[in-house]
C-alpha cells in the first residue's frame, strides 16, 4: 500500500487526495497558506474549472497569477493588486519626469558650452619640429588656464 500524502488543497477541503488530483501539482503540503488564500476569493470549483480550461503548459503561470491576486486581496480586501499596479504607475511617471528634466538640463548645458568634440580633432601637427598644438574651442580660458564647467548656470543656486 503506497504512502500518498495529500495536497494542501485536498487537506484544506478535507477529503481524500486522488493519483490525478487537479490541485497536487499547484498546491504542494508545504505551502498551505497559498490554497488558502485563493480558495477563499475564487472557491475550490471555480479554481478547478479554471484550471481545466487552460492548456497544461500554462497552468502553473495562471495559478501564480490566482495567488498573487488573492493574496493581495486578503491583504487589502478594498483595492487588491489595483494598489500596487497604481504605485507602481506613479513610480513609472516620477522617473518619465525626471528623464525629461535630465534631458532638459543637457540640452542646456549643451546650448552654453556646445557639443562635446572628440579629443583630438583639433590637433595640429607641425611637421618639422615635431610640435602639436590642441585647442580648447569649448571652454573659455581663466587664471588657471581652462574653466571648468559651473552648475549654478543651471539655475539651481549651486556653486
Amino acid at each position: 500500500m503506497p504512502t500518498y500524502s495529500r495536497c494542501a488543497a485536498c487537506k484544506y477541503l478535507r477529503k481524500k487526495c486522488p493519483s490525478d488530483c487537479i490541485f497536487s501539482p499547484y498546491f504542494p503540503l508545504n505551502n498551505p497558506r497559498r490554497f488558502e488564500n485563493v480558495h477563499k476569493i475564487y472557491g475550490a470549483g471555480n479554481i478547478a474549472r479554471m484550471i481545466q480550461k487552460i492548456p497544461v503548459h500554462l497552468r502553473e503561470h495562471a495559478i501564480d497569477s490566482l495567488h498573487f491576486e488573492a493574496h493581495c486581496r486578503v491583504e487589502d480586501p478594498v483595492y487588491g493588486c489595483v494598489k500596487i499596479i497604481s504605485q507602481l504607475q506613479a513610480e513609472l511617471n516620477w522617473a518619465q519626469n525626471q528623464l525629461v528634466k535630465t534631458q532638459a538640463e543637457i540640452a542646456l548645458v549643451l546650448n552654453i558650452y556646445g557639443p562635446k568634440e572628440e579629443p583630438f580633432s583639433d590637433l595640429q601637427v607641425n611637421e618639422e619640429d615635431d610640435s602639436c598644438d590642441i585647442g580648447y574651442h569649448n571652454f573659455q580660458p581663466n587664471n588657471y588656464g581652462l574653466q571648468p564647467f559651473d552648475p549654478s548656470v543651471l539655475g539651481y543656486g549651486l556653486s
